[in-house]
């Protein structure tokens, strides 16, 4: 299914990130100077790598709450898939909270109004429970996505070759971040689109440990990747993502809705 051309906007509550350069060179926006990389190939400045970091932050939230329509696909539509991602985990308050939806919008994206899209497949975070560390929530989602798309008894039966393709026509939910392991897997796989909730750097400011390379840093670095670029639309509805990331490591936060504290200082769903 063919895809409309994807091209980077800067609205007044939204920039879009479209990164298209090769390995080792500067992130280029278009309200800013670029600066070059440093002689010899590779290394930046400190103050460049400082300026890339402050404005990261100020695309963060200028993206933050956005009613701006992407796309043809709307806010509305976006928080909806946002809320299906939180509603991915087991329950309102595992440890590590972290859920993904994988969403199919280009059926839709010729008809008036737009519609949700098809929800192909879901994830959360199972490493505890499953023993895999790198089974994180997207991970999951794309190992499930791959299993129903190509299933000889489900919706879609296609081949291993077709189903690496369709890829390309879906758009990946997920309530945080992605970690650079997660992000460099949604650009190996072609997705159209990549929408996150929660940043890294607000993981990492609640107690979080991560890994602190941003998901427009994997971008930026992916230039040489064959396909179409993912395009990045971040901070999505924060207002109901990060609450699932709160309470974990500060013992006065509140509970998600649904869940209570235990004595133990964790939070449990409520009986």
């Amino acid at each position: 299914m063919m895809l409309r051309k994807i091209l980077p906007m800067i609205t007044l509550n939204l920039i879009r990130v479209l990164l298209l350069l090769p390995p080792f060179t500067s992130a280029c926006f278009a309200t800013t100077h670029c600066n070059n990389p440093a002689p010899g190939g590779g290394t930046f400045s400190s103050s460049a790598k400082q300026h890339q970091h402050q404005l990261e932050q100020k695309q963060r939230r200028l993206l933050a709450n956005t009613q701006t329509a992407i796309n043809g696909i709307p806010f509305s539509t976006r928080a909806y898939w946002m809320r299906q991602a939180n509603l991915a985990l087991d329950h309102p308050c595992p440890f590590a909270a972290f859920g993904t939806v994988i969403v199919n919008h280009t059926r839709q994206m010729g008809e008036e109004g737009g519609g949700l899209g098809e929800l192909v497949c879901t994830g959360r975070n199972v490493g505890r429970a499953s023993g895999n560390p790198v089974m994180h929530g997207e991970i999951a989602a794309i190992t499930n996505c791959s299993h129903i798309l190509t299933s000889p008894s489900g919706p879609y039966r296609l081949s291993p070759s077709q189903a690496i393709a369709a890829f390309a026509d879906l758009t990946l939910y997920t309530n945080a971040e992605s970690c650079p392991m997660c992000a460099s897997a949604i650009r190996w796989a072609g997705f159209r689109e990549y929408v996150y909730g929660t940043s890294i750097d607000d993981l990492v400011e609640k107690g979080w440990r991560q890994i602190s390379i941003s998901s427009a840093e994997v971008f930026e670095r992916s230039g040489d990747l064959p396909g179409k670029p993912t395009e990045m639309i971040g901070e999505a509805l924060t207002n109901e993502t990060s609450g699932f990331f709160e309470w974990q490591f500060d013992d006065e936060a509140e509970c998600p809705r649904g869940c209570q504290r235990e004595e133990n200082g964790g939070c449990k769903p409520e009986v």
